[in-house]
């Protein structure tokens, strides 16, 4: 069964122009080369909330996420070098309600 990951950060304000091209090339292009990923939406912030950024992935199934985000993929994956852009963030996971 499919599970979507949904990963928020909120992010240093000062830094957004370094994290936009970091994320871009680090963090995207990693999930974007695991295997069994389905698809994966990247989503900028709105004035309601401009340090806020979004990745939301699917995943053919669990152990596809957790071969990518380790046995505790309830935790985000943050990679070597963006540490320091994190406020804070969040990871949620669901199952589709119907498939």
């Amino acid at each position: 069964m499919a599970i979507t990951r949904v990963f928020r950060v909120r992010i240093v304000s000062d830094l957004r122009a370094d994290f936009e091209e970091k994320f871009e090339q680090t963090s995207v292009r990693e999930v974007k080369q695991a295997v069994g990923l389905q698809s994966v939406a990247i989503l900028r912030p709105t004035r309601w909330s401009p340090d806020e950024y979004s990745m939301i992935s699917v995943w053919e199934d669990e152990e596809s996420l957790q071969a990518f985000a380790g046995d505790d993929w309830s935790r985000a994956v943050i990679p070597m070098g963006m540490e320091h852009f994190v406020v804070k963030c969040w990871v949620h996971h669901f199952h589709s309600w119907a498939e």
